[in-house]
């Protein structure tokens, strides 16, 4: 599919009123790893959000903290364009590689969940080096590899090309969940909007949180 094309039906599929909604629904786990966390969830927000974790992305911080009492738990919304055009995944993919070897090499301790919402979802693909036509971007280096405790897509437009990440990916696919509603038309092809707007409240943040916290504490 013609990457023009493929634009075309993300924006189409709802991406654009992803930014009326983050307006509405936004999470409250923001801040930063200004210091050493046990766990920083690093999260790309979806098309046309306004910036931070997004509709998506809060909801699943906030669950990721809830399911792991007893631990810091911190946030980081990756620093990109989130743009209609689809063309900035490869920048956001080098900006969450960079900010996990950061945070990697201040903070030796801290173990990641990384995670993404439709375009966001490519950030992800991307920056754990699966090749997609939505850009290229920085990778984060294998030495780091077991710093990754969990990875959570939602509306990942890899999909569209028969691929996912627990699939696609030997190093990351056991510790990786990537969710699709059926109707998406970002991720499954399929004409009802809400199915792609809905991962943060219709259950799907808390699954995918629940699977996480089970990966870090597998990881301790």
């Amino acid at each position: 599919m013609p990457v023009s094309r493929l634009a075309r039906r993300l924006v189409a599929g709802g991406c654009a009123t992803a930014a009326a909604m983050s307006t509405i629904v936004l999470g409250t786990a923001t801040s930063s790893a200004a210091t050493c966390s046990d766990v920083d969830v690093v999260f790309a927000r979806g098309s046309g959000e306004l910036p931070g974790l997004g509709i998506t992305g809060g909801p699943f911080a906030d669950a990721v903290k809830a399911d792991l009492p007893g631990k810091t738990v911190s946030s980081y919304a990756v620093d990109y364009a989130a743009d209609l055009a689809q063309t900035s995944a490869g920048p956001g993919a080098t900006d969450m590689t960079r900010h996990v070897t950061s945070v990697a090499a201040s903070c030796p301790g801290t173990k990641f969940v990384l995670g993404g919402y439709s375009q966001g979802a490519s950030v992800t693909d991307i920056s754990i080096g699966i090749p997609t036509v939505l850009g290229s971007g920085e990778t984060i280096p294998a030495a780091l590899a077991s710093k990754i405790a969990a990875i959570a897509v939602f509306g990942n437009p890899l999909r569209l090309f028969g691929q996912n990440i627990p699939a696609n990916s030997p190093t990351y696919g056991s510790r990786a969940i990537d969710l699709c509603n059926v109707g998406d038309p970002v991720c499954a092809n399929g004409v009802n909007v809400l199915a792609h707007l809905t991962y943060g409240f219709d259950g799907s943040a808390t699954k995918a949180a629940q699977f996480a916290a089970d990966k870090v504490k597998a990881a301790s």
